[in-house]
C-alpha cells in the first residue's frame, strides 16, 4: 500500500514529506493506522546530528493508533484495536524482559537501524529501503510495527493526546519515581522543562516530594512547571544552587534529573554539585554518543557516595508503565492535555519543531484525522 511520511535523508536537512510503499505485515507485526504523533526532541536529535540513525528514515517514535491488520501468529492484537506505541520494544522473554528490565529489551537492538526482527524494512521508495525510527515510524499515516512495540488502551481513552504516553510521559515521570526512586518528603532538582521535564516534575508531585525545583532558561516553561507541580522555579543552574542550599539548609537535593535537549558536561557539573552526600544524578537526556559528556570528580563521588546513572524510558517496563500513565491521566492526577501546547499537520512538521526549538512548545503533536 501507500502511505505518506515525513522522511530524512540525510543529517542537516529539513524533514521532507514523499510517498512510500508499505509491505504488509509479516509473522508477529500488525499494520497500524497512526491518529497522533508527538514532536519528541530524539527526532530532532536525528535531524541534527546527535543521534546517528541510518538514513533514509521515516522518524517519529512517538505515536497511537488503530490496528488495521495483523500478521501471522499475532494473538494478542486484533483490526479495531486501540494502541499506544512503544518506543521501545518489549519482547517477554529475552534475558533483560526475564530479569524485569524490559526497557532494554534485546529486540530494541534494532531502534536506531530501523528494520524489524528479520533484519528488513517496510518501507521502500525510488528504489531505497526506508527505515522506520525506534522500528515504529509514527512520522506516516500507516507503518507495518512489531506486536512487541504495541500497548493495547481501552476505545474510549483519546489517542490525540494520549500519544504523549508512548515516550516522554512515562521517560519523565519514571525518570523520577523509578531511576529516581523518590520518596515522600524528598528534594528533587530538575534540568530542563521540557516534553520529558515537565513530567518528571508531575511524577516528584505525585511521588511527594516536598521541594521540586524546576530549571529553565525559558520563563513559560517554568510557568508551565509551577503550573504542573513545580514549588520552584528559576532560569539558571547558579539560582538552583543557591536556591536548593537555602531550602535544605546547605544539605544539597536527594536528587537530580538531567533532562535537557542536549546533555553537556556543564549541566552534569551542575547536577553533580547540587545533590546531597548519598544523592543521585539521573541522566535521561541525549548527546552525540560520539563525545563524552560527563566528567566528575572521582574522590567526590566516593567520598561521598554520590551516584550516577541513565535511564532509558525512565527506567520502566512499557508494558507496565504505559497502562499506568493511562490510569493516572483518566482518574485526573497525570496532566496530559495541559502539555499540548499546538496540532500540526504532517506537511507542518518542519514549523513544528521549529516552534520546539524557539521554546514555543512544551508538546506539539501531529493530527492525522
Amino acid at each position: 500500500m501507500k502511505t505518506r511520511a515525513a522522511v530524512l535523508r540525510e543529517a542537516g536537512k529539513d524533514w521532507e514529506i514523499t510517498e512510500l510503499d508499505l509491505d504488509p505485515p509479516k509473522a508477529g507485526e500488525v499494520l497500524i493506522r497512526y491518529v497522533a504523533a508527538g514532536l519528541c526532541h530524539s527526532d530532532e536529535h536525528a535531524r541534527t546530528g546527535d543521534l546517528t540513525p541510518r538514513f533514509p528514515l521515516v522518524g517519529g517514535h512517538e505515536g497511537a493508533g488503530v490496528i488495521e491488520e495483523v500478521g501471522p501468529g499475532v494473538t494478542r492484537l486484533k483490526a479495531g484495536d486501540h494502541v499506544i506505541c512503544s518506543f521501545l520494544p518489549a519482547c517477554g522473554h529475552c534475558r533483560f524482559c526475564a530479569d524485569g528490565r524490559s526497557n532494554i529489551c534485546d529486540v530494541g537492538a534494532n531502534t536506531m537501524v530501523g528494520c524489524l526482527a528479520d533484519g528488513t524494512f517496510r518501507f521502500h521508495g525510488g528504489g531505497e529501503d526506508f527505515g522506520a525510527m525506534c522500528m515504529i515510524g509514527t512520522f506516516s499515516q500507516y507503518s507495518t510495527i512489531s506486536e512487541y512495540s504495541c500497548v493495547k488502551v481501552d476505545d474510549d481513552v483519546p489517542l490525540e493526546t494520549a500519544v504523549l504516553i508512548g515516550c516522554g510521559v512515562p521517560t519523565g515521570f519514571g525518570t523520577t519515581a523509578n531511576a529516581g526512586g523518590l520518596r515522600p518528603g524528598d528534594t528533587v532538582a530538575i534540568y530542563g522543562i521540557g516534553g520529558i521535564g515537565i513530567n518528571a516534575v508531575q511524577g516528584a508531585k505525585i511521588a511527594g516530594a516536598r521541594h521540586i525545583v524546576a530549571i529553565d532558561p525559558l520563563g513559560f516553561k517554568r510557568e508551565t512547571a509551577l503550573k504542573l507541580g513545580a514549588t520552584h522555579a528559576v532560569g539558571t543552574a547558579e539560582e538552583a544552587q543557591a536556591l536548593i542550599l537555602d531550602l535544605t539548609r546547605g544539605v544539597g537535593a536527594h536528587q537530580a534529573l538531567v533532562t535537557v535537549g542536549v546533555v553537556d558536561e556543564d549541566v552534569i557539573s551542575s547536577a553533580f554539585a547540587a545533590i546531597r552526600k548519598g544523592g543521585e544524578v539521573v541522566v535521561t537526556g541525549l548527546a552525540d554518543p560520539l563525545k563524552k559528556t560527563i566528567n566528575v570528580s572521582g574522590a567526590e563521588l566516593t567520598l561521598f557516595e554520590k551516584r550516577l546513572r541513565g535511564a532509558l524510558f525512565g527506567g520502566g517496563n512499557p508494558f507496565a508503565e504505559i497502562p499506568r500513565m493511562v490510569e493516572l491521566y483518566q482518574s485526573g492526577q497525570l496532566k496530559l492535555d495541559e502539555l499540548v501546547t499546538q496540532r500540526y499537520t504532517l506537511d507542518e512538521i518542519n514549523q513544528g519543531y521549529q516552534d520546539l526549538n524557539d521554546g514555543k512548545n512544551i508538546r506539539g503533536v501531529i493530527s492525522y484525522a
